[in-house]
């Protein structure tokens, strides 16, 4: 009788045989690594090792965040600034009592790294598409923060290679990982609130401005060159880079893309519009009139979506994203995870079985990441997701720019009709860095 074995049986042979002359040889006092099914699921071969490119305050907090995961390892830190760097590798050196963290001024040479499974990418915004390009291209798996690009062109450049190098993406958008949030988003997206009309992204109301500033010295120790990265050459000073980026229009869009990329990926998701973008937006705002800072406040934009809700974005109190519909509205306050709603029933009841669930993500935004990593399955806050919202916050920014309503086609990501708005979908890049 003809006997046929099944792949698995032999991959199962071929296992058992490998792990008994492993513990041969063990026993017999030659160096050895045994497998992860033999030590279990801590042993070295089935951790994740993990580096991090951006060690300010974002990047540590997410550095400090993965590394205490008992199968993560910290084996690299990378920053432009060296004291910021040595920091970082002396808080994950003290965690894992050794000295086996390396620290690199040039994100090319850690990438270069085989033993590197994923990174963090903890940078201002005007680096995060480039990096995660080069990183799904060096086959890591990235955690990058919001938003996930500087501008629309760049993000789906990003959003293409990740899913060309088929890697695995978690975008910082934690809110999506809380259950108040999800459970606000799916009242609306069940018809719990009857049809929506209106989502309203309420963000803090920040009028930063601040006087000319002289140029200064580049302190020792830190390649601003490398920090401007893509971005025009400009005199340093202190108020342009760390902690204070955010608020020049070169390298990030104000709390239009900071508390933005969090309050209005909630609404998107809510929306049923994370695949998407709207087809109409107008927006006012104010800008400061001279000075270093530029970017913009004191804004109310209007943005329509294909299936007729409207969308108001405005830097109000108090935070948050509300869905209102024809019977009812909800409002999630983001960050402080709070929930409201115009009649407490609403609130009480569970989403039922036969109702819709948005993704449930009931471990932290991190762990999701890790595990993600290892199923290879999609993550709560994916590319996609994140250029889309990324996206409107950009199309939001345009809006108050040009003064005047624009049309948007979101398949095509153009504007219909408006060169001008169209020239500021992408953006020039100082050599030698390009989108490749």
């Amino acid at each position: 009788m003809k006997t046929t074995r099944s792949a698995s049986n032999a991959v199962s042979r071929r296992s058992f045989l490998k792990a008994s002359a492993l513990a041969a040889g063990a026993i017999a006092g030659f160096p050895t690594i045994i497998p992860a099914n033999v030590l279990g699921p801590c042993a070295p071969s089935r951790r994740i090792n993990m580096a991090t490119i951006g060690t300010g305050g974002r990047g540590t907090g997410d550095l400090q965040g993965m590394m205490g995961f008992p199968d993560v390892r910290m084996l690299a830190v990378c920053d432009v600034d060296r004291s910021r760097r040595q920091r970082a590798q002396q808080i994950v050196n003290q965690h894992y009592g050794d000295d086996a963290c390396k620290e690199y001024a040039d994100f090319r040479e850690l990438l270069s790294r085989d033993d590197i499974d994923a990174v963090v990418i903890g940078t201002p915004e005007n680096w995060h598409s480039l990096l995660t390009i080069a990183a799904a291209k060096a086959g890591k798996d990235i955690y990058c923060e919001k938003p996930f690009a500087p501008t629309i062109a760049e993000g789906r450049a990003a959003a293409d290679a990740v899913r060309r190098y088929n890697r695995v993406l978690q975008v910082g958008s934690q809110e999506r990982s809380r259950a108040l949030g999800r459970y606000a988003c799916e009242l609306a997206r069940n018809g719990r609130l009857g049809r929506i009309h209106t989502v309203r992204v309420n963000l803090p109301a920040a009028h930063n401005e601040i006087g000319v500033q002289e140029p200064q010295p580049v302190p020792d120790g830190f390649d601003y060159d490398m920090w401007l990265g893509p971005a025009p050459w400009v005199p340093y000073t202190p108020k342009r880079c760390h902690g204070v980026f955010r608020w020049i229009l070169d390298y990030s869009d104000g709390e239009l893309t900071d508390r933005g990329c969090h309050v209005g990926d909630l609404a998107m998701w809510g929306n049923g519009t994370t695949q998407t973008g709207p087809v109409e937006i107008e927006g006012r705002a104010d800008f400061p009139k001279d000075g270093l800072w530029n970017t913009p406040f004191g804004y109310e934009i209007h943005a329509k979506f294909a299936n007729g809700v409207k969308m108001i974005i405005q830097d109000v109190e108090p935070r948050g994203v509300k869905f209102e519909g024809d019977e009812g509205w909800v409002f999630y306050h983001v960050h402080e995870g709070n929930i409201e709603s115009s009649d407490e029933r609403l609130v009480r009841e569970p989403i039922r079985p036969d109702e819709l669930h948005l993704y449930d993500n009931t471990n932290d935004h991190y762990r999701n990441f890790i595990n993600c990593i290892r199923s290879r399955k999609e993550t709560i806050a994916p590319a996609e997701g994140g250029h889309r919202t990324a996206s409107l916050c950009h199309l939001a920014t345009i809006a108050c720019i040009t003064g005047r309503k624009l049309r948007w086609d979101p398949v095509a990501e153009k504007f219909k009709g408006d060169d001008a708005a169209n020239g500021m979908v992408s953006r020039a890049m100082r050599a030698p860095w390009r989108l490749a």
